[in-house]
């Protein structure tokens, strides 16, 4: 019937298979591809990822090109199947059935689910190699492709929908961010990827939550006789201590060490050269983010702050270098006499102060205790019993049971934490 040899209809047949299989391909593979890995390598000058972000920049016109191709195609083979089973078993109707089915199950197998599979699991690979097939094709039939968007258009625009274009391609939010780099594995380092995920927490942490408590500042109390304020520069690792007068809540300034080093050197030291050289007192609230206030200490140029809270009274310090561990980890160098680093012993215990910071103690020790209340273990143990508690008792909280170990001055000094049940 046909003058076609039955060779050259298969071999077309099987090269309309594959060109459906290569669009099938480059429909997933530019869907599924990394679009900020493709951003980042077309920034380091590789050519196919240029092209592969331009391409994605108009979806629309990227989908059109790549359907109109692969619809063609396969209407293509289709047509052409029927004609060879036309040719091998006459034109009876289960004869072109049968053919139908056919070439449907290849068009399934070959040109369908295997090209798609491949597609989504080297996407980025693919994505760039493609482009350069892609990038002419659209330029040659962009009039075509245009007219399609033409009804596209209009159907999206009577069911209010607009088409993807790089302005309306999704952003990533800071939860996503942060799925990423938990996920990022190997590719980025760990010291990084936990400066980077402190990084997402600054806005959630308050500085109430990394300051020094009001109980652990040093400072000095302008009233007290001249030998003990010398005694107690002489001995301070401080560079800046606060300057009170009687009350613990009436600071009256800030005293830089290196300021008051000529006038004890020389023995001019006074209480008036000292009120001298107190810089002006710096008060923060204590539901500050960490993050707005080391855009404050910043703008200010101020390297340390006295915490208040709503009243007016002082509930701590904080300096530029708390807000500095929160986000690179604690410095590996601490001052003598500092408190050593939390660990559990052999007997999976640890003795700890009542003024730790909870979060501290969740992040060290891998615990889970509530941060929505109380900033600290002492301030949490007073909450639980709504009283203070006698040395020797037992409690648990979030699963971690705790024994009071000692209490003095209305507040826990120190209690046993116990990472298994204790005996």
């Amino acid at each position: 019937m046909y003058d076609y040899p039955f060779s050259a209809l298969g071999i077309a047949l099987a090269c309309l298979l594959i060109l459906s299989g290569f669009f099938s391909m480059a429909e997933t593979a530019m869907m599924a591809a990394n679009r900020y890995r493709l951003k980042a390598r077309a920034a380091d000058g590789v050519i196919g990822a240029r092209l592969a972000v331009e391409l994605l920049a108009k979806t629309d016109r990227l989908l059109g090109v790549i359907l109109l191709f692969n619809n063609l195609i396969n209407a293509g083979a289709a047509t052409l199947a029927s004609v060879i089973a036309i040719e091998l078993f006459g034109d009876d109707k289960w004869a072109l059935g049968g053919g139908t089915l056919a070439v449907t199950f290849l068009i399934l197998v070959f040109s369908e689910i295997t090209p798609k599979v491949i597609g989504a699991a080297y996407a980025d690979r693919i994505a760039p190699t493609i482009s350069f097939a892609l990038t002419p094709l659209l330029k040659a039939f962009n009039w075509v492709v245009g007219f399609v968007n033409l009804f596209v258009s209009a159907l999206l625009a009577l069911m209010h929908l607009r088409s993807a274009t790089a302005e309306t391609a999704p952003r990533l939010s800071a939860e996503e961010l942060r799925v990423i780099l938990l996920e990022s594995g190997q590719f980025i380092p760990q010291k990084h990827k936990s400066i980077l995920l402190n990084l997402f927490e600054l806005e959630d942490i308050t500085i109430e939550d990394v300051m020094t408590p009001r109980g652990k500042i040093e400072a000095i109390d302008i009233q007290a006789p001249i030998a003990q304020i010398r005694e107690q520069l002489a001995t301070s690792y401080h560079r800046r201590i606060p300057v009170y007068d009687g009350d613990p809540n009436n600071v009256i300034g800030i005293l830089h060490q290196r300021r008051v080093l000529d006038a004890l050197a020389g023995g001019e030291f006074t209480v008036e050269s000292l009120r001298e050289r107190l810089a002006q007192p710096y008060f923060v609230p204590g539901n500050t983010p960490v993050y707005t206030q080391l855009q404050y200490f910043q703008e200010n140029r101020q390297r340390a702050a006295l915490v208040v809270d709503e009243y007016g009274e002082i509930q701590g310090l904080v300096t530029l270098e708390d807000l500095i561990e929160e986000m690179i980890g604690k410095f590996t160098t601490d001052l003598p006499g500092g408190v050593a680093r939390l660990q559990w012993d052999d007997a999976g215990s640890i003795l700890v102060e009542g003024g730790r910071s909870l979060r501290e103690l969740n992040h060290e020790l891998g615990l889970d205790l509530p941060l929505d209340g109380p900033k600290t273990l002492n301030g949490l143990i007073l909450e639980h019993f709504q009283d203070i508690p006698e040395s020797g008792m037992s409690l648990k909280i979030a699963d971690v049971q705790m024994e009071v170990v000692h209490t003095q001055d209305r507040r826990v000094k120190s209690v046993r934490l116990y990472r298994t049940p204790a005996p």
